[in-house]
């Protein structure tokens, strides 16, 4: 049966280049650079992240846009959702603030500043490709 979630995969144009930026904006870790794929991950974390170059698997596909990827800053809660309702897993809202307070710091782009819901507070980053990603 499945364990888990082992790789994301974001498609870039430059994988390596690409790489370099998740290290020094999200101090993410280059575990292995095969060409076309560099794979990073966040310091500790067992899911890998694979910054995809232009390969057949791409179809049309390209990069841009939004991943649907959620990078959690720091310890999970699972928080109650004051109009729905919904208990659903988050970040603590002080850490995303913190984080976005120290990625804006580090000159990330955000796409959707810092937003207080009826759950809590997230942001989107984007990537140098455009790639959005969501803290919350």
């Amino acid at each position: 049966m499945i364990a888990g979630v082992g790789s994301v995969s974001i498609l870039v144009s430059d994988p390596a280049k690409s790489a370099e930026w998740y290290k020094k904006k999200l101090g993410f870790e280059v575990l292995a650079n095969r060409g076309h794929a560099v794979f990073v991950r966040p310091k500790g974390s067992p899911t890998l992240v694979h910054l995809c170059g232009k390969c057949d698997a791409w179809g049309s596909d390209r990069p841009g846009g939004r991943t649907g990827v959620w990078l959690h800053c720091g310890r999970v809660v699972w928080i109650k959702d004051k109009k729905s309702g919904l208990s659903l897993p988050f970040s603590e809202p002080a850490a995303v603030e913190k984080t976005y307070l120290q990625l804006k710091e580090k000159g990330v782009e955000f796409s959707e500043p810092l937003t207080t819901t009826s759950w809590g507070k997230f942001a989107v980053l984007k990537d140098p490709d455009g790639n959005e990603i969501e803290i919350s």
